[in-house]
């Protein structure tokens, strides 16, 4: 286990009241949260969906993604399912953090691909450890999940870090001409199942 489970309150939402779990990575101190909504307790798989965190598709409503729309819609379909959970990882920019993100932001300015933008800063086309999802799941008793993502590595190092996905649900939303490059470019070259 990467991580212990710190803390949880209510967190009233415009969707419903979700209660807020907190958790701590053990090694770096690093924190991430789970939004459960309902019992999860029973024998259904739950609707789940792991959130990468985006500070600028998330919180500032940037249109160069589909994060802000993705985590937007993921709560609604949790919240009229009346049960399912949505973990908030906090790995900012696929793993390159903020600051690494607004750099690769600058070379797409000049014509890179995402990417190609992350090759050129020396990081791989996605640096992000879903095995700490794994845990967080275990530690909220969850073994069985429907996934919402249209990434099936998501899907695959989920399943090889020990959880049970009996579905793959689409999360498509968010296409605008401001991201038609990325979302081209997580379809071609990191192999996003994003046609409807």
């Amino acid at each position: 286990m990467q991580l212990k489970r710190v803390g949880e309150a209510n967190l009233p939402t415009p969707f419903g009241d979700f209660l807020i779990v907190g958790f701590e990575e053990l090694s770096t101190h690093r924190d991430h949260i789970a939004l459960v909504f309902g019992d999860i307790c029973g024998p259904d798989a739950i609707l789940a969906r792991v959130h990468s965190e985006c500070l600028t598709g998330d919180s500032l409503f940037s249109l160069r993604c589909d994060c802000g729309f993705q985590l937007e819609e993921a709560i609604i379909q949790i919240a009229e399912e009346k049960c399912g959970v949505l973990l908030y990882h906090r790995q900012e920019g696929r793993n390159i953090g903020l600051l690494n993100k607004i750099r690769a932001y600058a070379l797409q300015d000049l014509g890179y691909d995402t990417v190609e933008a992350n090759h050129k800063l020396g990081f791989s086309a996605d640096e992000r450890d879903f095995t700490i999802c794994s845990d967080m799941f275990k530690l909220l008793g969850i073994h069985t999940i429907r996934l919402l993502t249209n990434n099936p590595d998501k899907v695959k190092k989920l399943t090889e870090a020990g959880m049970n996905i009996i579905e793959r649900v689409p999360l498509i939303v968010g296409r605008n001409p401001r991201n038609k490059n990325y979302l081209d470019t997580k379809a071609a070259k990191l192999g996003h199942l994003l046609s409807t």
